[in-house]
């Protein structure tokens, strides 16, 4: 029988913002970071894993996804604004250092971090999310620009909202329903949680306001110029059709103390669609790291 883990649920003054944050298990914190178009929900498979092997997991919604708090800003949506939260939350933990876990935008932001704030940061876990140094430099030169496209479309105002909005969010399900390589990896009813999230006012524009931000100031460039020392783990789902598994060759030059691991049968979802497989190697690197 599975055991099951209290949670604590925290409101955690970030920059300018509330974040709303849950708390599973006791011991070394891990800070896991979700993207878009997620919540923290997206953790549903690691928390109980982690808070098992003794570690304590910390999952924020990050700023502009509900019940965290949402700015009508788009500045407010600033890579240093992002990183400024994590520091918050690893304060909140009360811990010297902390691991941090991305995925998606988590994982731009966890590298940002891991960049900002050595200091804080004792291990480092991407799952899917590029270094930006590397997505600028084989952006035009590899199949990149064409995974990229839709974020192009996401600079345009309002026309994003309104299509992915459409017919309840179709395009938002759709994405769920046949984007993973393993059909089935999220439930109806993860789908509809994720939907009542962007429904609620301003969500669906904060999320967008990341990439309008960051695409269009020195946010990404904040990522870009990231370089760790920590050990690193980064997880791949190679059949991601968003981001080119080639983005990893040359990692090495801005995490040298650096382990992938690939999983030739997951796309961009990996931990909903190899969830076994990723707490199995998530668990070992933070026990061997």
């Amino acid at each position: 029988m599975a055991t099951t883990f209290p949670t604590r649920t925290l409101r955690i003054p970030g920059d300018g913002l509330e974040l709303h944050v849950e708390v599973s298990g006791e011991g070394p914190p891990v800070i896991l970071l979700h993207g878009f178009p997620e919540s923290g929900h997206s953790w549903r498979h690691q928390v109980p894993a982690l808070a098992a092997a003794g570690y304590a997991a910390w999952v924020p919604n990050l700023r502009g996804y509900p019940p965290s708090g949402v700015s009508t800003q788009q500045s407010a949506y600033h890579m240093r604004r992002l990183v400024a939260d994590l520091a918050a939350v690893a304060a909140a933990t009360g811990a010297p250092r902390v691991t941090v876990v991305g995925h998606d935008w988590g994982g731009v932001i966890a590298w940002a971090f891991a960049g900002t704030y050595p200091a804080l940061l004792d291990k480092l876990v991407i799952l899917n999310a590029p270094h930006m140094q590397l997505y600028r430099e084989k952006v035009w030169r590899t199949s990149q620009w064409l995974r990229s496209l839709y974020a192009g479309f996401f600079q345009l105002p309002v026309l994003p909202e309104q299509a992915l909005a459409a017919g309840d969010y179709a395009v938002v399900r759709r994405m769920f329903r046949t984007g993973p390589a393993r059909k089935g990896s999220f439930s109806e009813q993860d789908i509809d949680a994720y939907v009542r999230l962007l429904a609620q006012p301003g969500a669906l524009k904060a999320a967008l306001d990341y990439y309008r931000e960051n695409f269009r100031s020195d946010g990404l460039a904040m990522a870009a110029s990231a370089r760790t020392k920590a050990p690193t783990l980064v997880i791949w789902g190679e059949q991601d059709p968003a981001l080119g598994v080639f983005l990893l060759e040359g990692l090495e030059r801005f995490a040298p103390r650096l382990t992938v691991h690939r999983i030739p049968g997951a796309a961009h979802w990996v931990q909903n669609e190899a969830p076994d497989e990723v707490n199995r190697v998530l668990l070992d690197f933070l026990a061997t790291a």
